[in-house]
């Protein structure tokens, strides 16, 4: 089975509680939700959270919204996402952070559609815009960089499968050539991020939007980017600076 992991907690330091902020009546989270359940290609959706009481009201989010939660390790994501392929039967999934609440369908379906035909361990692109496409995994995969790696700290996790030579990466295929913009940046972090969400949401005003019509929108008006595209070197820096790759000795 494939499923798609929306991963989220409500700790947050630089925008405080960001996934339950409201837009509309409505939080950021549950957008992100709808987004997903556009794919047409996944089996299931799991919101993925951690044990700590703070995260109840994402869990009642999930009931809420008809979606299945799993709840795991506080810190270390690899190992939430080991247990919810575990109790789920997962086989492959699409995480779509909890901070880019317009991650596109259509690119989580290329990705399902590739493993479907290549069977990968990962996959990735650097080529879409911000916030569009996370990653595509594979459980056993998975399994296996919980058993070398050696921290919880997991937060910036895809140098275990992409730089330890022990995994068939691939680069995600097909991507439409409209998708391929490094000049938009859709992930929620800081204030200025809020707002552009805010003003993208409000703009469409409960229309059903997708990629296509957000980056025609900001083509026919440049200035929109500009409220939170400033941020985008600061936010690459701080998570390159944040990159470890820690492995158990194996002596």
């Amino acid at each position: 089975m494939n499923s798609i992991f929306i991963t989220v907690r409500s700790g947050s330091t630089r925008l405080p509680n960001k996934a339950l902020l409201k837009i509309n009546e409505k939080t950021t989270i549950e957008y992100l939700i709808d987004r997903v359940k556009n794919s047409q290609l996944a089996n299931s959706i799991i919101l993925c959270t951690t044990i700590l009481p703070e995260d109840d009201k994402l869990c009642e989010i999930a009931k809420s919204n008809n979606i299945k939660y799993y709840r795991g390790s506080i810190k270390d994501k690899l190992e939430r996402w080991k247990g919810a392929c575990e109790k789920y039967n997962v086989d492959f999934f699409i995480t779509a952070d909890g901070d880019d609440i317009f991650c596109e369908p259509e690119l989580i379906d290329l990705a399902i559609d590739q493993y479907k035909n290549t069977n990968a361990d990962f996959i990735k692109t650097d080529e879409v815009v911000c916030g569009a496409f996370t990653f595509g995994i594979k459980y056993k995969a998975l399994k296996k960089v919980c058993e070398i790696k050696d921290t919880e700290d997991t937060e910036m996790m895809w140098v275990y499968f992409t730089d330890t030579g022990l995994f068939d990466v691939e680069k995600l295929k097909n991507i439409p050539k409209e998708y391929k913009r490094k000049d938009i940046r859709m992930t929620l972090d800081y204030k200025d991020d809020f707002n552009f969400f805010k003003h993208i949401i409000e703009y469409f005003d409960g229309n059903k939007f997708g990629l296509r019509d957000i980056l025609s929108y900001i083509d026919d008006n440049p200035e929109v980017s500009k409220i939170n595209y400033y941020l985008e070197q600061n936010w690459s820096e701080n998570q390159n600076n944040n990159i470890k790759l820690i492995l158990k000795d194996e002596k």
